[in-house]
């Protein structure tokens, strides 16, 4: 999303200022100018710190005066909104997206107002944990940070003593990417049994639009790694409409108003179940997929809703009735040789876009979805095929790794 922040913002006629608190990041290890570093400014300040953040960002605003704020990043939401308040621009209330990106709050909140979702407990250390695990039904159970996003330490715990290793191993990760200092919390969850999908929603002015419901695919047990994505998934009407209805509770529950939102359900035997509450645009490029087969471009329009516009959500005809992308998810670490079986994929017109690691990277074996080594996506007539394809492509693909 980073890359196609930019390209939406110019696409509403907008420029932008780019405030980071480590320009480094984008200039490290890449090839080409970073999209980002386009923008009309880039200005740094320690955006960890809101107390000396804010009155700085008033001061641009004096100079540059802003519409509106935004990022694509979860560990940023919650400052984008303290910023939006603080400066009088739009955007969803601070209390609500800090609930949404605190997993635990969103659970509290939801379960409060009926919002369907697994069992769960908040804890904060092992001994609490072992009991959490029996009192919400017992293994298996789901070990979750309430801070973190990617699927990062979110796994599946079968007995006792692989939840006090999975504990461990979070316990050990005490600051995020952005080094910001993390939550003592975990969430202890049902182990629920079903597909999963994402609804893709857009509130402006107390109006929620569904945009439409992506498809997921996930590997990696005991993780969950997100292997693929398909756009419109294949659902019968009622399907659909039991897991937007979920969508759309799960927003009000959190009191989520002019934001992009990517929200994930799972759909039991029992009926759907709400797996998180993302306030801004799917990541893994799900925004392309549903760019492709409605023309709306969910990054643009994640823009106009920051600067109180509101978007055109008409779908128009593209051509495409079935969009889907699908990753190369690593399994073991070294140094990547060679990727082959690719050689074909320029000259295959449903091919839109593909990319693959060089040999020479450095590989990590997958544990949530930051790993990947490359991706395909695929953009066909018919609808519900373009998964299979997409996946396909991968399945055929073989990959060296030299430990």
């Amino acid at each position: 999303m980073s890359t196609l922040l930019p390209a939406g913002i110019g696409d509403g006629g907008h420029t932008f200022s780019f405030l980071t608190r480590d320009l480094g990041h984008y200039l490290r290890g890449k090839s080409g100018m970073h999209p980002l570093l386009g923008a009309a400014n880039v200005l740094t300040a320690e955006t960890n710190d809101e107390d000396t953040l804010l009155p700085y960002v008033r001061r641009l605003h004096e100079v540059l005066g802003f519409d509106g704020v935004l990022s694509s990043c979860d560990y940023y939401l919650p400052t984008v909104a303290a910023i939006a308040a603080d400066l009088g621009l739009p955007g969803p209330g601070r209390d609500a997206v800090a609930a949404a990106c605190q997993k635990h709050r969103t659970r509290e909140l939801c379960r409060a107002a009926g919002v369907p979702g697994p069992a769960f407990a908040v804890v904060t250390g092992a001994e609490e944990a072992v009991e959490a695990a029996q009192g919400i039904g017992g293994y298996p159970v789901v070990v979750k940070p309430v801070d973190l996003c990617g699927g990062m330490f979110v796994t599946r715990v079968d007995d006792e003593a692989q939840l006090r290793e999975a504990l461990g191993r979070l316990g050990a990760f005490s600051r995020n990417a952005r080094g910001q200092e993390r939550s003592p919390q975990v969430l202890i969850e049902e182990c629920l049994q079903g597909p999963e999908f994402s609804v893709e929603t857009v509130t402006a002015r107390g109006v929620t639009v569904v945009v439409g419901v992506t498809d997921k695919r996930l590997t990696g047990a005991p993780a969950f790694i997100e292997a693929g994505h398909m756009f419109p998934a294949a659902l019968s009407p009622a399907e659909r409409d039991a897991l937007t209805g979920t969508a759309r509770a799960a927003i009000t529950a959190l009191g989520l108003d002019d934001t992009v939102a990517h929200i994930e359900i799972m759909l039991t035997a029992d009926g759907p179940r709400l797996i998180e509450v993302n306030p801004r645009p799917a990541g893994n490029r799900i925004t392309e997929l549903v760019r492709r087969v409605t023309g709306i471009d969910l990054a643009a329009v994640h823009a106009q809703v920051a600067a109180g516009l509101t978007p055109d959500l008409t779908v128009r005809p593209t051509g495409v009735g079935s969009a889907a992308i699908a990753f190369v998810v690593p399994r073991e670490a070294g140094a990547l040789t060679a990727i082959s079986g690719a050689e074909d994929w320029p000259r295959d017109p449903r091919i839109v876009e593909h990319t693959l690691a060089e040999p020479g990277a450095t590989v990590q074996a997958a544990t949530n979805n930051n790993n990947y080594l490359g991706h395909v996506m695929v953009a066909v007539e018919s609808c519900g095929t373009a998964g299979h394809l997409a996946q396909s492509l991968i399945d055929i693909l073989s990959v060296e790794v030299a430990r």
